[in-house]
């Protein structure tokens, strides 16, 4: 294993490399974001909060399905537009409540393998989606889903929290396997009962309610370390990590792992004293949970394997989104 040709793959990834555009779009709305006064988390985290009163904050997110995967699978675009957002929802510690859409497509037979794919999505997942608006006449498919959830104040998980000495935990669901026809989806809940999904969206709420991690984000299109590298920005913090102690399949080679998009995936920080109770509870929802590093507060994601150590991202001179989160 070439441990230097590792570091580069995951610094030239794409999922990590497109995240600078969202640098652009926050800079415009900077000023204006909270014009109602009641944002309490906005640009940087997986959902913005709205302070709704009652202790009790609304979380709104988005995602657009990749072209290159509604190429590949319109079914399972649709389906992966239900888990993507509500992974989003789950990673702040809220409940998810309902979704809209945007569904741009003028062929008859791929808006209804869409369609197919995310109702079997909200079966799955149990969150309703209830709206939208469809583009019938456009020369290109697309598809993007909003999301709404809700969470108590106190019980939220921004991404911004992480501490210095916080323990880093990675927490992914090892049983699956990659999705038929892709590269980088790691298919964990297709084949599990809505229980079985809906259990360990729930076990993050439970997280959050006993308020024991810092700061969290559900692993996506960065991958593990790339998501890390952007919970880490947000909160204007580094971290040292050992590659061995992120748990991953035995037939899966690294370079490939780390540009995964997992069904099930999550990191989070956490002081030392509840890291014991947050890893027992992700692993007793089957999602294999490990310590694998330290926050510390230079500015540096650094990863070390068998006594070598090298920097992933200095954020120092350096970005990948570009900014501390607002709050």
């Amino acid at each position: 294993m070439d441990f230097n040709e590792i570091i580069e793959s995951i610094r030239t990834f794409k999922g990590v490399t497109r995240k600078k555009s969202i640098a652009d779009v926050r800079e415009k709305l900077k000023d204006v974001y909270n014009v109602s006064g009641n944002v309490y988390l906005a640009f940087g985290d997986d959902a913005a909060a709205i302070d709704i009163g009652n202790n009790q904050l609304m979380l709104l997110a988005t995602d657009g399905i990749w072209g290159s995967l509604m190429d590949i699978n319109p079914w399972w675009s649709g389906y992966c537009s239900v888990l993507v957002n509500v992974n989003d929802i789950a990673a702040m510690g809220g409940l998810p409540m309902g979704m809209t859409n945007v569904l741009s497509s003028s062929n008859p037979e791929i808006t209804a393998e869409i369609m197919d794919g995310i109702k079997e999505g909200v079966k799955k997942f149990g969150v309703p989606m209830v709206g939208g608006h469809t583009h019938p006449d456009t020369p290109y498919d697309a598809l993007d889903v909003a999301i709404s959830g809700i969470v108590d104040k106190e019980a939220v998980i921004p991404s911004c929290g992480a501490k210095t000495d916080d323990n880093i935990i990675v927490a992914i669901d090892l049983d699956g396997s990659i999705y038929p026809g892709t590269e980088i989806n790691w298919d964990t809940t297709s084949d599990k009962s809505p229980k079985y999904v809906q259990d360990q969206i729930k076990v993050m709420n439970t997280i959050g309610k006993k308020q024991l991690v810092h700061a969290a984000k559900d692993i996506s299109n960065p991958g593990i370390v790339g998501t890390l590298g952007m919970l880490l920005e947000a909160s204007n913090m580094g971290a040292q990590i050992e590659l061995e102690q992120i748990p991953r399949p035995d037939d899966i080679d690294w370079i490939r792992w780390f540009k995964m998009y997992p069904g099930s995936a999550f990191v989070l920080t956490a002081p030392e004293e509840t890291t014991d109770k947050t890893i027992s509870l992700l692993n007793k929802e089957h999602i294999n949970a490990e310590c694998v590093g330290k926050v510390i507060d230079n500015h540096k994601l650094a990863m070390s394997y068998k006594n070598n150590t090298k920097t992933v991202f200095d954020f120092n001179s350096e970005i990948i989104m570009g900014f501390t989160e607002d709050k």
